[in-house]
């Protein structure tokens, strides 16, 4: 009688295939993922990107379901890019994949719209398990953007839809009167919110205000 191994990567391949775009400026690093993804009936390389512009022009081309992409390309980084796609192409999902282990580059990258983010020192299932969950409109983080995108959540979830708005707005240097004709409220209006901002968030001034918003990861 046979013995049969089975690969704990692998899944049925009646499940659709998951077609893949890698970016990455390195030719070790690509032909490690792709031939990682060789064995792996679920998910198919259909293109490889060398740089960011590059990585835009095959995006258009070729409208992968997910693009694994480096933040550190030649013409546009993979942030960039990864901002680009979810405005001009929402359907396709991003996943850094970077040797980056950083919280200002995950702060980055959650912001751009990315969808999952994780290191390059991870083990291989950890990849096929991002791209597999992306696919299915999950998001997959490493344990250190999980924090960061854990604290940004703690923050917006003491202000409502209103105050976030108004807030980004104090961020960007608005005052009351450009706050309200942006928002079509009154004045009156934005100033009652701005107090409510300012004691949720127990501050007194702006200042304070770029202070706990850098802390807790919103800038």
């Amino acid at each position: 009688m046979t013995e049969t191994h089975n690969n704990p990567d692998q899944i049925p391949p009646t499940n659709p295939v998951i077609r893949v775009l890698l970016a990455d400026d390195h030719p070790l690093v690509q032909d490690g993922i792709r031939t990682r993804f060789e064995d792996i009936e679920d998910i198919s390389v259909v293109g490889i990107a060398n740089n960011g512009k590059e990585l835009l022009q095959k995006a258009e081309e070729l409208q992968p379901d997910i693009i694994i992409a480096d933040i550190s390309m030649p013409y546009i980084n993979g942030l960039e890019a990864t901002r680009l796609l979810s405005q001009s192409h929402p359907r396709i999902k991003v996943l850094i994949l970077t040797m980056h282990d950083n919280r200002e580059y995950m702060q980055n990258a959650i912001d751009s719209g990315a969808k999952g983010y994780i290191l390059k020192d991870q083990p291989a299932h950890e990849m096929i398990n991002a791209v597999r969950s992306i696919y299915k409109g999950e998001t997959h983080f490493c344990s250190n953007a999980n924090e960061v995108l854990s604290n940004k959540n703690k923050f917006l979830a003491k202000l409502t839809g209103r105050e976030q708005a108004i807030l980004i707005e104090l961020l960007n240097g608005l005052n009351n009167k450009h706050i309200a004709e942006k928002l079509s409220i009154s004045v009156r209006t934005v100033e009652c919110h701005r107090g409510n901002i300012y004691r949720k968030l127990d501050t007194h001034s702006m200042a304070g205000l770029i202070r706990y918003a850098k802390k807790y990861g919103y800038i």
